[in-house]
């Protein structure tokens, strides 16, 4: 993939470097920075926020570019991560495209940051107080290129299958508590990557059963990203980093946040098993008791390392419902309208593709009405888990009781749930982020 550096009356290109090691964040972050100047077209500024220090109320911001360095203490009126981009990172990233010698603009991320929510940031959460700028997202001025996730090969399997939250693991984002898994986390900012570097190798330590374990499963997460090896022998420079921005191919999606309707199995991974990690799906034409799926749950955090997919529930006939799990950690949120609840004007809203996509299983009673999870799993029995979903689904007998009948059933998924993120972990909620003003210009 070519990536632009920044021209008169284009937006400013953004690439992401994400992972749970400081470490390996820096290496790659500087050396993709070198790799994207060497090609021309202005300096590469290296932007990171150190959030290790944010429960004392200390945010450390550092800026490269050429033989240009500063380090600033962020000031902060609600110290977290979320405040941290939206405060600080937002307002930096339209003051860089404003300088004539940046091109591009690497962010390194802290490990407690999930590269979808900064996306989802730079693209909806609006910018203001600042003089001379139009009141919009930073996304007016710069574009999220692309994502590069570093993956501890030791560790990170481990990280992605287990269920302690992100302040047991000692990653902390604010003064609240972080009830975000590990697992959610690790998972996430893989999921999202375009390009990944497997970091810290060492052929002399390698277990190569671990190894060969976390790259078939890296393959499934993100099976259209390169994957680089950094060893000893051969450290991430600028060399390499330039051949794997060449490899990521120009289909990617790019920071492209999904929607709940897109398809489950993105970018063709591969469905052979591969020292016992293999991925496959559940689907079924008739809606869940949502009481058996309840227990059913349990099936999908044991030896899975990704469930994701919508659900039909019998007592919810208009929504459909969102379930994802990465390791021991899962939710299940209320999500779009199924197209057979739409009225009119809704339907003429729809995605094409969606429309397209529904029709092909379209129901003369229940319409688009369905449910499909896709499944990663390193230590569980496919068939054991499909048996357990399909016992959660209606019987034969309850699906000749109808819908009036169906919305007697008790609903432990009756209320919302909200992603338990008091302090803005995750994506800002969108009654929290219509608009921010930057620090010292309120």
């Amino acid at each position: 993939m070519e990536i632009t550096p920044s021209k008169p009356g284009s937006r400013t290109p953004v690439i992401l470097v994400t992972g749970l090691d400081r470490d390996a964040i820096d290496r790659v972050s500087g050396a993709v920075a070198e790799a994207i100047a060497a090609r021309g077209s202005g300096e590469t500024a290296i932007v990171a926020h150190d959030l290790s220090r944010v429960a004392d109320g200390e945010v450390i911001r550092t800026l490269r570019s050429g033989g240009y360095f500063a380090r600033t203490r962020v000031e902060l009126e609600h110290a977290c991560g979320s405040c941290t981009v939206r405060a600080d990172l937002l307002p930096l990233l339209r003051q860089l495209h404003r300088r004539a010698d940046i091109g591009a603009v690497v962010v390194a991320l802290d490990p407690v940051l999930e590269p979808e929510a900064v996306t989802w940031a730079i693209d909806n959460v609006v910018v203001d107080g600042m003089p001379g700028y139009v009141r919009a997202p930073a996304a007016h001025e710069v574009r999220v290129a692309l994502t590069v996730a570093c993956v501890a090969e030791m560790d990170w399997l481990e990280a992605a299958t287990g269920d302690i939250t992100m302040d047991e693991a000692g990653l902390i984002i604010g003064v609240g508590n972080d009830e975000r898994t590990l697992a959610q986390v690790a998972v996430g900012q893989v999921e999202f990557a375009d390009a990944l570097v497997l970091a810290g190798c060492d052929a002399v330590a390698r277990d190569s059963w671990l190894t060969a374990r976390t790259a078939a499963v890296l393959k499934r997460l993100a099976p259209a990203a390169p994957l680089i090896m950094e060893i000893p022998q051969r450290p991430f420079t600028p060399a390499i980093a330039a051949t794997m921005l060449s490899a990521i191919p120009e289909h990617t999606p790019h920071g492209r946040i999904a929607n709940p309707f897109d398809s489950l199995l993105r970018g063709r991974p591969p469905l052979h098993e591969d020292c016992g990690v293999v991925l496959f799906e559940f689907s079924a034409q008739r809606p869940f008791h949502p009481g058996r799926l309840h227990e059913a749950i349990d099936e999908l955090l044991e030896g899975v390392v990704r469930a994701r997919g919508r659900l039909w529930l019998a007592t919810q006939p208009d929504r459909a419902l969102w379930l994802e799990s990465a390791g021991g950690g899962l939710r299940v949120d209320a999500d779009g309208r199924w197209l057979a609840a739409m009225d009119d004007d809704e339907l003429a809203d729809a995605d094409p593709e969606h429309r397209a996509m529904a029709a092909l299983r379209w129901d003369d009673e229940y319409g688009d009405r369905h449910s499909s999870i896709v499944i990663l799993a390193h230590r569980a029995d496919p068939d054991h888990i499909r048996a357990a979903l399909r016992r959660a689904c209606l019987t034969d007998d309850e699906m000749t009781q109808g819908q009036i009948l169906w919305m007697a059933y008790d609903d432990p998924f009756g209320l919302e749930h909200v992603d338990p993120c008091p302090d803005g972990a995750g994506i800002p909620d969108q009654a929290d982020s219509e608009s921010i003003t930057p620090k010292g210009q309120q």
